[in-house]
C-alpha cells in the first residue's frame, strides 16, 4: 500500500504541475516519491517478481498523468459526430508505456550498476526519450518536462541559450538530487549534510530563475522593422460547417472579415490552417487557374502592398509512378495523388508560394508505420477530417520574403509549434517573425487549444522572435520576444486581431545549437551502456579464467 500510496502521490505531482491549470513548481519533486516507490520495492520489499512491481506502479503513474493532462483529446468526434474514445485511449496508453519502458531501463540499470550510476543513467535516458519523441512517426512531445513552465515565461528566459529541452534537463537534475538528499539523510541522518544538500537544490532552482528574470528586465534586442499583421479568426465549425458549405462562401465570409477589420495599412493578412477550400483541396499544379487564389489576388488588389498568408489543403497529380512520393496513392490507373496540410503567401501578380506541414499529427495526418499497425487496427485511427493514409511532407522549412518591407514569415502549421528545434530551422532560412496558422477547434473547450498557445510562448522565447498566431476559433494571439502574450482573442469569436509586429534577424544561441543537452545526453546514454557492458564482459572473463 505504501508504494502505490508514493505512486499515486508522484502523479498528482506530475498532473497539478501542468499548463495550464497548474503550478509548474511542483514538477521539481514530481519524480522524488516514483523514485523512493522503485527504491523500497528494489531494496525493501518481499516481491518475487520486483521488476513487474515497479514496472507497473509506474505504468499507473503515467497512465494518470496523461489522463489528466491530455484527457482533452476525447473532445475530438467521430464522422458520424460521436465523441471519439479512441483519440484518446491510444495516445494515453502507448505514451505512459514509453515513460514506463524508460522508467524500467533506469530500474534494471541501477540494480546493475548501483544508485549512482542508475540515476545518471535515468538522466540521460528520460532525455534521450523526450528527443527520439520529436523525431518518431508516433511523435507526441507534448509532455516534455520543459514544456512545464510555458506559462510563466519570465522564470525560463534562459531558454533562449538551452530551449525547453534544457529545460527537461534541469527538472531531472533537481528531482534525482532531491532523492539523493532525502536518501542520504535517512543513511545517515547527518544535519550538516542535509543543510548543504539543501541549499544546493534552493541554488539550482533558483539561479536560473534569477537569471531570467534579469534577462527578461534588461531584453533590449533593436528590431530592424515592424510590420502590420492582422490575424484572422474565422470560427468554422471544423465538422459540419467547413464540409457541407461551398468553398466559395467560406473565403467570402473570411474575405469579409478581413476587409471590414482593415484599417489603416496592413502588411499581412494571416488566416488560420486549411482555412480554405472547405471540402476537398486546391490542385497545386493549377494555383495560377485556382477561382479561391484569384480571389485572394483581387482583394489584395484593392490593398496595395499587403501580401496574404494562409492555410490550405492542397494536392499533386502525379503520372509517372518512378516520381511519386511514397505518401501518394492511386486513384486511377496510371494517376497518382499526395495530400497535403500547407501554407501559402499571395502576392499579387507573383506565383502562389507553398509550404507543406513538416510534422504531422500521428492518426489524424499520418498513420504511423502503416506497415505494421494498419494490419492491426484497420481505419480505426482518427479520421479529423483527414484521413487513415499519410499527408505529405516537406523536408526543409521555408521562409517567405514580403516584396514590400523588411519581413520574412515563418508558416508555421499547428502541431509543429510544438517543436523547438525543429522551429529554428525557419529563423536559419531567414525567418524574422514566427506566424503560427492552427486549428485547434477539433477538441472544443478545453485544456487542448490553451496548451498548445502556452506551448507558442516557449518557441518565441528560445528564438527570440515575435508570433502572429491565427486560429480558427481561437486563440489568435499577439506573443512578443520575451514570450508574453500582447494580446490575443476569446475562443469561439469570429473576429480579427491587429498587432504590429516587431523584427528581429539575430539569431539565438538555442538557434544555433538546438538540443544540445539532448545531444549530450544520448552521447551519456551511449557511454553509459557501453561501460556495463565492458564490466559484464570482464566480470565474465574473470569468472572464466578463475
Amino acid at each position: 500500500m505504501k508504494y502505490v500510496l508514493l505512486t499515486l502521490i508522484s502523479a498528482m505531482l506530475l498532473s497539478i504541475s501542468w499548463p495550464t491549470y497548474g503550478i509548474p513548481f511542483f514538477i521539481f519533486f514530481a519524480l522524488v516519491p516514483l523514485l523512493m516507490m522503485e527504491h523500497g520495492v528494489s531494496k525493501f520489499s518481499s516481491f518475487k517478481r520486483k521488476s513487474w512491481v515497479v514496472f507497473g506502479l509506474s505504468y499507473l503513474c503515467f497512465v494518470i498523468w496523461n489522463i489528466v493532462t491530455t484527457g482533452w483529446l476525447y473532445g475530438s468526434k467521430n464522422p458520424d459526430g460521436s465523441h471519439s474514445l479512441m483519440a484518446v485511449v491510444f495516445p494515453v496508453l502507448v505514451n505512459s508505456l514509453l515513460y514506463s519502458l524508460v522508467f524500467q531501463c533506469y530500474h534494471w540499470y541501477k540494480n546493475a550498476q548501483g544508485t549512482y550510476w542508475g540515476l545518471a543513467f535515468l538522466v540521460a535516458i528520460w532525455m534521450g526519450f523526450e528527443k527520439f519523441h520529436m523525431s518518431w512517426e508516433l511523435t507526441w512531445p507534448w509532455l516534455n518536462l520543459g514544456n512545464v513552465f510555458a506559462d510563466y515565461p519570465k522564470l525560463i528566459q534562459w531558454y533562449d541559450t538551452l530551449g525547453a529541452t534544457g529545460g527537461s534537463f534541469w527538472i531531472l537534475i533537481i528531482n534525482i538530487f532531491i532523492f539523493y538528499t532525502i536518501r542520504t539523510w535517512e543513511a545517515g541522518r547527518k544535519r550538516k549534510d542535509l543543510i548543504r544538500n539543501t541549499s544546493i537544490v534552493a541554488v539550482l532552482i533558483i539561479a536560473p530563475m534569477i537569471i531570467s528574470v534579469i534577462k527578461y528586465n534588461n531584453f533590449d534586442e533593436k528590431p530592424i522593422g515592424q510590420v502590420n499583421t492582422l490575424m484572422l479568426q474565422p470560427d468554422l465549425d471544423p465538422y459540419a460547417e467547413k464540409y457541407s458549405k461551398d468553398s466559395l462562401i467560406i473565403e467570402n465570409d473570411l474575405l469579409n472579415l478581413a476587409e471590414k477589420n482593415s484599417t489603416g495599412k496592413i502588411d499581412y493578412y494571416i488566416a488560420p490552417e486549411t482555412a480554405l477550400p472547405g471540402r476537398g483541396s486546391i490542385s497545386e499544379t493549377a494555383f495560377e487557374k485556382s477561382l479561391l487564389l484569384n480571389n485572394i489576388k483581387g482583394f489584395l488588389s484593392k490593398h496595395p502592398g499587403s501580401v496574404f498568408t494562409t492555410g490550405i489543403s492542397s494536392h499533386r497529380f502525379y503520372l509517372n509512378q518512378n516520381n511519386i512520393p511514397k505518401e501518394a496513392y492511386q486513384i486511377n490507373p496510371g494517376l497518382w495523388v499526395a495530400s497535403y496540410n500547407s501554407a501559402i503567401q499571395v502576392v499579387p501578380n507573383q506565383k502562389v508560394e507553398v509550404y507543406h506541414k513538416g510534422k504531422l499529427v500521428p492518426g489524424v495526418e499520418i498513420f504511423p508505420y502503416m506497415s505494421v499497425l494498419k494490419p492491426l487496427l484497420g481505419d480505426a485511427m482518427l479520421n479529423l477530417g483527414g484521413s487513415v493514409v499519410s499527408l505529405g511532407t516537406d523536408k526543409e522549412r521555408v521562409a517567405f520574403s514580403n516584396p514590400y518591407n523588411k519581413g520574412k514569415i515563418a508558416p508555421i502549421i499547428c502541431y509543429e509549434s510544438i517543436y523547438g528545434e525543429f522551429v529554428t530551422d525557419y529563423v536559419k532560412k531567414g525567418a524574422n517573425f514566427l506566424a503560427i496558422v492552427t486549428n485547434d477547434s477539433w477538441w472544443g473547450v478545453t485544456e487542448g487549444h490553451k496548451q498548445l498557445l502556452s506551448y507558442a510562448k516557449l518557441r518565441a522565447i528560445e528564438t527570440r522572435r515575435e508570433i502572429a498566431r491565427a486560429a480558427n476559433s481561437g486563440i489568435s494571439a499577439h506573443i512578443d520576444a520575451k514570450g508574453e502574450i500582447v494580446e490575443d482573442t476569446l475562443y469561439g469569436d469570429q473576429t480579427a486581431l491587429f498587432a504590429k509586429v516587431n523584427l528581429y534577424d539575430q539569431q539565438t544561441f538555442y538557434t544555433r545549437a538546438g538540443d544540445l543537452l539532448s545531444r549530450f545526453s544520448i552521447f551519456a546514454l551511449g557511454f553509459l551502456l557501453f561501460y556495463f557492458l565492458i564490466k559484464r564482459l570482464q566480470s565474465r572473463f574473470q569468472k572464466n579464467k578463475s
